[in-house]
């Protein structure tokens, strides 16, 4: 795992030192994503840096930037191919000679054969850039579901590239004027979607993407999606049969590694596979990681010990007490953009702890999109079947009126009653962009100040969702809200997570059941297979029946879940204090400070119903600090 950044010299008279000082200040910025060492190239025309975490071919022959044997491609990659073996067989059989044993030289071997089209050849997760030499443009692409960041600057004639916005944001040229429709987006999903950041004139290269530049002109184009359209027929055990093997040779191939090699174990069902499937293939115990908590409901180290235990792997554990208060400031600093999923301290933490052991961790992200895990699936579901017991008119004439009325009373009956009967009004696109949204309607129409409404008047994040969902390709309604979160949720919130918490510590994941093969094969499977009843994942507990204990496969799912009501009251009061209680915080451009002032005390007082929005709140202004309008990031 790497980072990288770039810019193109588009200035009459360009000063080539100022330039060299400005890569360095973007390789540095960066440092963390690659310690291991660092590459410039600096020509009249464009300037990459590179920061390498060595994996493969640990000699200095696999520095970065890397040109090729003609002089006309130079490359800067971040991320890992894992068939690189085989297309290097293929290479080889056409005459290259290859002068290391590094993926990165595969990759850019292969595109001065293929061009844009070596894309289709890949498996990996990857974000790079490539210099044209000769025709004077800058090539960017990122995998196919967005594992590896990329963003891109683009204004007045300058062009610019990095994996992380802290490493952009070094460039004199480039304000820090942000967004407001991001802004919206943000207190909405937890996370700016892509394509959009938090400022204006940086994007992010959406996921399956790639974009060619001259620095005049630029040219972005989807070379990749999931089609949700062709069901299989094939039987259920087929099934089984099939999606185990693809599923162990993804494993496979993640476990190719120069150096120590583990895996993050909560206990659940896709984290235990991978260990059982890693443990399977290797003549060694595997490496394991566990976080835990003092709260028993959000515990699950007890159910990684019964894995560890069964497959006998070398397994370590780290349980999150007093260390969220002096730590919360300086994990956030790692998003360079709001990010408030309350998942990312923990994360922090078990990747901290698997970094002591290996510098490759596997992990069991994407089974809950791909195979149907999150608990709002199937309340989404439930409602999804009720809305259709009533006819459109009773919907949208009364259900409004009934959860108005409802809204009148202060018990936890009215509340639930309130939320079913309003969400039944929605059509299901609608429905599922609430289910979607973590700060509610009326608590943002409670406390944004006026000039900020104004400002994004007319704008509603819930278009995101619901033209997902429109474009799925399919009329199955659980086979559209995966799609919505394959395209939303996974590359905007857990891919980001899991890369920023892990790259912080120098850390590289890889994700199996990321494998687009794995993803495009359970797009296929029928919707009754992966949610049956109450049951999630059916499809995937029934194909490692044969691996795992029932305890393990049918236990209730926690997720990565933190006691947040808890941390806010206890822990963190002190910080949120001083963010809450201060005039001048960068909340207060957005939010009337006396009402957000209200609500905390209300939540102090005992009232959990706006945990979510208060951590929000508070994250937001930790980034504002380090990196918002006039900010000062600490890189």
């Amino acid at each position: 795992m790497c980072g990288l950044a770039g810019f193109l010299r588009t200035e009459t008279t360009p000063n080539r030192d100022a330039h060299r000082q400005w890569l360095e200040a973007m390789g540095l910025a960066i440092v963390h994503r690659g310690p291991d060492a660092s590459g410039h190239f600096l020509d009249d025309s464009v300037g990459l840096t590179h920061r390498r975490l060595s994996i493969l071919d640990l000699s200095d022959s696999g520095k970065q930037p890397m040109k090729s044997p003609s002089g006309r491609y130079f490359i800067s990659f971040n991320g890992e191919i894992y068939n690189y073996r085989s297309l290097r067989k293929d290479l080889e059989a056409d005459g290259y000679v290859f002068r290391t044993g590094t993926d990165t030289e595969v990759l850019l071997a292969l595109f001065e054969q293929k061009g844009y089209r070596c894309l289709d050849e890949l498996n990996g997760m990857f974000a790079f850039a490539i210099w044209d030499a000769e025709a004077k443009q800058v090539f960017l692409a990122r995998d196919r579901l967005g594992k590896k960041p990329l963003y891109y600057y683009e204004e007045g004639g300058r062009f610019a590239f990095a994996s992380e916005l802290k490493s952009l944001l070094k460039l004199p040229f480039i304000p820090r004027t942000v967004r407001p429709d991001s802004v919206k987006d943000f207190f909405a999903y937890q996370y700016v979607p892509d394509p959009k950041t938090i400022y204006k004139n940086i994007h992010k290269l959406p996921a399956g993407h790639w974009l060619i530049s001259d620095g005049v002109r630029t040219e972005q184009h989807q070379y990749w999606d999931v089609s949700f359209s062709q069901v299989t027929a094939k039987s259920l055990s087929e099934i089984e049969d099939e999606l185990y093997s693809l599923i162990e040779d993804s494993v496979k191939l993640r476990m190719v590694s120069d150096v120590p090699l583990g895996a993050f174990l909560s206990g659940g069902v896709d984290s235990s596979a991978i260990v059982g499937l890693m443990a399977g293939l290797s003549d060694r115990p595997v490496t394991t990681c566990s976080i835990g908590f003092d709260s028993e409901r959000f515990d699950e180290v007890k159910y990684a010990r019964k894995v560890a235990a069964q497959f006998q792997t070398d397994h370590h554990e780290f349980t999150v007490r007093e260390n969220v208060a002096d730590n919360l400031a300086q994990i956030a600093r790692f998003f360079d953009e709001p990010f408030s999923d309350p998942s990312f301290v923990p994360t922090f933490f078990v990747s901290q702890l698997a970094r002591r052991r290996v510098t490759v961790a596997l992990a069991g992200d994407g089974g809950d999109e791909n195979f149907a895990g999150y608990s709002k699936y199937y309340t989404d579901y439930v409602e999804n079947r009720l809305r259709k017991l009533f006819p459109d008119a009773v919907r949208h004439g009364l259900f409004p009126r009934f959860a108005q009325l409802a809204g009148l009373i202060n018990t936890p009956m009215a509340r639930k009653a309130q939320s079913l009967v309003g969400t039944l009004a929605l059509d299901p696109d609608e429905a599922f962009s609430v289910t979607n949204s973590f700060f509610r309607r009326s608590l943002w129409d409670e406390v944004v100040r006026d000039d900020f409404r104004r400002d994004t008047t007319g704008y509603d994040p819930a278009d995101i969702t619901r033209n997902h969902y429109r474009n799925a390709g399919t009329d199955d309604h659980l086979s559209r809200i995966l799609y919505t979160d394959i395209k939303t949720y996974l590359p905007g919130d857990i891919l980001v997570k899991v890369d920023r918490m892990s790259m912080a510590n120098s850390l590289e994941t890889r994700a199996p059941l990321l494998d687009y093969r794995v993803v495009e094969y359970a797009a296929g499977i029928p919707s009754a297979l992966k949610m049956r009843g109450k049951e999630k994942k059916h499809i995937l507990k029934e194909t490692f029946s044969r691996l795992l204990t029932k305890d393990i496969l049918y236990r209730r799912k926690m997720g990565f879940s933190v006691p947040l009501a808890d941390w806010l009251r206890n822990e963190i009061r002190t910080l949120a204090n001083s963010v809450f209680y201060n005039e001048d915080a960068g909340l207060a451009h957005f939010f009337d400070m006396e009402v957000v002032r209200a609500i905390w005390q209300r939540h102090l007082q005992g009232e959990n119903h706006h945990s979510q929005e208060l951590w929000s709140m508070l994250n937001f202004e930790l980034w504002w600090q380090a990196y918002g309008e006039g900010g000062k990031d600490m890189t």
